[in-house]
């Protein structure tokens, strides 16, 4: 059985699922989705399957997801494009039947709904790709599909969160050189050299900036959450590998 979180915000099926349920075993025990992981690729796609009966009611619903780069680009899903993934961190579709999935292990997924437009979309917000703009270029996206920025519901998912995210002081450099009041997205860490940043709250600025409707919130924290898969907490117990967690939405057919 799966576990999950939904938003009360959005209406089209979604979920941001954890690692509960699901076929791997060992370093991926759960509900891996993650094709870029080690893990047996028959796993990766049972529990992919899951996650769409899931959603959709069958297991054979597309589960769309992208060869991530932590950049800003944003394709268009008009149909299943199997495992030939487009390098982007982002999906935009008005098509129903259609699951558009993020997949993640610390980093921001954020699911993106405009009701009445019919259209929906889901990005990947890394450091990076949130500095970048990832969730802008999402949203501009899909505006370009008939979506209106003001009805668009953002909701964001389980990702690391500022007390388990330590970072140098070159890392805010890269932010403060965009905009200097970007420094309240950091507290001071555990010594003159390092510093905690805020990620979900930087990828909620993102987003209010750009005049969404909402902004929902998940409020956990992948890193201390045995229930999710953490790349960071991977790293610091020096293990060889790790899974990922999907976040995905779909319009009703």
């Amino acid at each position: 059985m799966t576990d999950h979180l939904k938003s009360p915000s959005l209406e089209s099926p979604h979920a941001f699922f954890s690692r509960t349920g699901g076929v791997s075993t060992g370093l991926y025990k759960g509900l891996n989705c993650g094709p870029g992981s080690s893990d047996d690729p028959a796993c990766v796609l049972e529990n992919r399957c899951i996650a769409a009966k899931h959603l959709s009611g069958s297991a054979d619903t597309p589960v769309l997801s992208c060869y991530q780069v932590h950049g800003r680009d944003v394709v268009v899903a008009t149909e299943d494009w199997g495992n030939d993934r487009p390098k982007a961190d982002a999906m935009v579709t008005d098509q129903p039947g259609l699951i558009l999935g993020i997949l993640t292990a610390d980093c921001t997924p954020v699911l993106f709904e405009d009701r009445a437009a019919g259209v929906i979309g889901a990005a990947h917000a890394g450091w990076k790709g949130a500095l970048a703009g990832v969730t802008d270029a999402t949203v501009r996206a899909m505006e370009a599909l008939g979506a209106r920025r003001e009805r668009i519901r953002a909701a964001v998912g389980p990702t690391i969160h500022q007390a388990s995210y330590e970072v140098d002081l070159d890392f805010r450099d890269r932010f403060t050189k965009e905009q200097l009041d970007f420094d309240r997205f950091f507290l001071p860490g555990k010594d003159p050299w390092h510093l905690q940043f805020d990620l979900p709250g930087f990828v909620k600025y993102r987003l209010e900036a750009d005049d969404v409707e909402s902004v929902w919130m998940a409020e956990l924290d992948t890193y201390t959450s045995e229930d999710h898969f953490s790349y960071r907490r991977t790293t610091h117990r020096h293990e060889a590998d790790y899974g990922r967690q999907l976040s995905a939405i779909m319009l009703k057919p």
